[in-house]
């Protein structure tokens, strides 16, 4: 009798005649969903904090808030954080949901460009307040 053990292959048959295995990046997207989400914990409360801090003050005052370093760089985490962080959750929705092939390449890269150019149309106001204020 042989000790070899064979693992179980729990592909369907189709996955099989295919040769299709794990893509591999499923472990890489569920951690970067939760670091961007840890991050975006731990920024809003900063937000929050700094918009409650700037209610009923004129926009001289929110530029001043603003334009110092430490709240530009603050804001500008928070920014790159909520859009990836959206990026990653939609593009899980999407490929849930959405089973026509042609709709789901469409929303994709949809999702992926209303994320970057959100991205950087808000780090381009941040900058412009930060610098030019």
């Amino acid at each position: 009798m042989s000790d070899v053990k064979v693992t179980p292959d729990y592909r369907t048959p189709l996955s099989r005649a295919r040769r299709l295995g794990s893509a591999k990046s499923g472990t890489g997207h569920f951690w970067w969903q939760r670091v961007t989400a840890v991050v975006l914990a731990l920024l809003v409360p900063w937000l929050v904090g700094t918009l409650v801090s700037m209610v009923g003050a004129d926009l001289a005052r929110v530029y001043d808030v603003f334009s110092r370093p430490y709240n530009a760089i603050l804001m500008a985490l928070f920014v790159m954080a909520l859009f990836w962080h959206a990026k990653l959750g939609l593009q899980v929705v999407i490929e849930d949901y959405v089973h026509n092939r042609a709709v789901e390449l469409a929303l994709l890269v949809l999702n992926i460009l209303l994320c970057v150019l959100g991205a950087l149309g808000s780090l381009y106001a941040i900058a412009r307040i930060a610098l030019l204020a």
